[in-house]
């Protein structure tokens, strides 16, 4: 039986402690007497809207799946959603039997794929942010069709996609989360989804109608009435102080990556789904300077949400617990008794020491 010792997040608070692993589960987790300058562990990360990373697009097959789950391993993610951009129908088709093959042999080392979220093509053309023109209205025997060929877990609509709200009930009895997104749709359209279904907001603030006092738009029916809402932490798609609003007001906001294949990749032209995107410094754009996902990982979203000032247990509820409580995944995000040995060891700066999948040990101790 593995034992790991240091400052642990726990349902509690920080504590000295020793967790014991044994057979790829946490078997207990007990008070001890750590050094003051002790490593943190906290639960793996766990990222619910990922496009890739590593120069892979899961829009590519299954070998880009399995790269892209290596990629963000390295950096703490332990459970992610691929996540599939708006595209032609067939190509949508082709991303999901791939997602679906990569999960049938998943990498060795690599964060689990647990589904797919499905992000496109049932938005809104007022409001593709990066995505391309290939938008369709919801089409519930299509999303029927969808299903036969992986697992989607998320599916991100606009209200105007699913004008009478039916194709989204109709998910939500299966339950498949309804994440309100890409949308110009008003308050009160808004305010109806969250009471009739709808389970939370993809990348609050972005691709949607903001908050303006008199027209509070998706941003503010969020704010009043959403349970659940991603927000993209690298302090470039929101300011910090909005992300702060969102954290008062929204109990189950929790951080996401939006990752393209530049994560983890040096500055650089890429290809991202059908779209040609520039890595610089932290951005990641179109040619036309438009936002196209980005170059997060959940480290550096846990590291970014420490900065503005977190607690290290309440970043680690934000990068993981409420992520897997969003999915129903009891068995992760938390460190207790009986729970997936997905751990992150971090150094006193938040760097990623060790990371541990299903209690392996994928980095032996190499600091990344």
């Amino acid at each position: 039986m593995a034992e790991l010792s240091g400052q642990v997040a726990t349902s509690a608070g920080l504590m000295s402690a020793e967790i014991a692993l044994n057979d790829g589960r946490i078997a207990s987790v007990r008070p001890a007497t750590v050094a003051a300058r002790s490593v943190i562990i906290v639960p793996g990360f766990i990222d619910l809207h990922c496009h890739g990373g590593g120069g892979a697009d899961v829009m590519d097959g299954a070998d880009a799946v399995r790269h892209t789950a290596l990629t963000h391993a390295a950096h703490g993610t332990t459970t992610l959603l691929a996540t599939i951009m708006t595209a032609p129908v067939h190509e949508v088709e082709q991303a999901l039997i791939g997602i679906h093959a990569a999960m049938a042999m998943p990498a060795r080392d690599g964060a689990d794929v647990h589904g797919v979220h499905l992000e496109g093509p049932f938005i809104s053309r007022e409001r593709l942010g990066a995505q391309p023109d290939f938008v369709i209205p919801a089409d519930i025997d299509l999303m029927r069709r969808f299903l036969n060929f992986a697992p989607i877990r998320v599916v991100t609509l606009a209200a105007e996609a699913d004008p009478e709200g039916t194709f989204a009930a109709e998910l939500a009895a299966h339950g498949i989360r309804i994440q309100l997104g890409h949308s110009s749709c008003d308050y009160e359209t808004a305010a109806s989804r969250f009471a009739t279904g709808t389970s939370g907001v993809t990348h609050l603030f972005n691709a949607m109608t903001g908050l303006h006092h008199r027209a509070p738009g998706i941003v503010g029916a969020a704010l009043a009435h959403a349970d659940h809402a991603e927000l993209i932490p690298d302090l470039l798609h929101v300011h910090p102080g909005a992300i702060r609003a969102a954290l008062r007001a929204i109990p189950g906001v929790y951080a996401v990556t939006d990752a393209s294949p530049a994560s983890g990749m040096p500055d650089g032209d890429y290809r991202f789904g059908r779209q040609n995107i520039r890595k610089c410094g932290n951005g990641v754009r179109l040619a036309d300077g438009t936002l196209a996902g980005s170059s997060l990982t959940m480290a550096a979203a846990f590291r970014n949400l420490v900065s503005i000032g977190l607690s290290l247990e309440e970043a680690s509820r934000r990068t993981s617990t409420i992520a897997a409580d969003y999915l129903g995944l009891a068995d992760r995000g938390r460190i207790t008794a009986g729970a997936r040995a997905d751990l992150v060891v971090l150094d006193q700066d938040l760097a990623v020491v060790d990371v541990l999948i299903a209690g392996r040990s994928i980095l032996s101790g190499v600091a990344t």
